[in-house]
């Protein structure tokens, strides 16, 4: 049976990525929010997952508003990153898990979830960004992945208990596999932020700290807002915490928070840093 040891949970501005390929991680401005990470990357070496389920949204590299699914699973051998326009540097690929997908996947569709599944697919800054800041001295990823797409962009949206839900079922799906690989669980996104519109700039700090209180002890706390009140709370794009609930939702059980960290703004979006340990 596969261990889940815990769950890392991270915002991925592209502007994070564009400091890391300037080295800015001990500028004034930068340093309050990588102070967030070394404790988390000491963890990871000292856990050395095998396999990482990372739950994220795509920002057009796969999916545009003409199809956009509500939950994609990713089943290829192999992640490649590309330039969505913001100028990043293009990082190295990412290792699949297939035979690890393919497993997730037909336990999810046995759970009446209706996924899109792609034997090949692209990754963005929302998988990247937060690899980088995870293993930020590796020369290859020590990793393989399982990218889990969620639809944060185009309504109607899932709503949170759905993609608790949805979390839930991957757990399930991890512990029935048959082999004994270590799996670390990455929720990426958010907190709260807005980028367009009469409340572009907006963000919420009661609202990141009630996510970031209750995500650990009780996430279903998360789930009493529909997708529109955590929009309203949260701004447009702070609905990216779906993919933090998800991710809770898979590493399931009681877990110990063992790091924290919350910068108030990165570009113009609350940033932050979640560490949840399996006990």
């Amino acid at each position: 049976m596969a261990e889940i040891l815990g769950g890392v949970f991270t915002s991925h501005v592209p502007a994070i990525g564009g400091a890391i390929a300037k080295g800015l991680q001990k500028d004034d401005y930068w340093r309050p929010f990588f102070d967030g990470f070394p404790a988390i990357s000491e963890w990871l070496s000292e856990k050395k997952p095998d396999i990482a389920v990372v739950f994220y949204n795509d920002h057009g590299l796969n999916f545009f508003l003409d199809k956009m699914p509500t939950f994609a699973v990713g089943a290829a051998p192999q992640y490649d990153n590309a330039d969505e326009g913001w100028g990043l540097p293009v990082c190295h690929s990412l290792k699949g898990a297939p035979e690890f997908s393919w497993h997730l996947i037909e336990h999810l569709v046995g759970a009446d979830f209706d996924i899109t599944t792609c034997q090949k697919m692209l990754v963005d800054h929302a998988v990247m960004v937060p690899f980088q800041l995870l293993w930020p001295d590796a020369k290859e990823w020590p990793v393989r992945v399982v990218p889990i797409a969620i639809n944060t962009v185009q309504h109607p949206l899932p709503s949170p208990s759905r993609c608790l839900a949805l979390g839930h079922a991957v757990h399930d799906a991890i512990e029935e596999w048959e082999g004994d690989e270590r799996v670390v669980v990455v929720g990426t996104g958010g907190l709260s932020h807005q980028l367009d519109g009469e409340r572009a700039g907006f963000l919420n700090k009661d609202y990141d700290k009630f996510c970031l209180d209750s995500l650990g002890p009780s996430p279903e706390a998360l789930i009493k807002d529909t997708s529109l009140d955590i929009i309203e709370k949260a701004g447009s794009q702070g609905i990216e915490i779906l993919n933090w609930i998800a991710a809770r939702g898979a590493v399931g059980g009681r877990v110990v928070e063992k790091s924290r960290n919350y910068h108030i703004p990165i570009s113009n979006t609350a940033a932050a840093s979640l560490l949840l340990e399996r006990v």
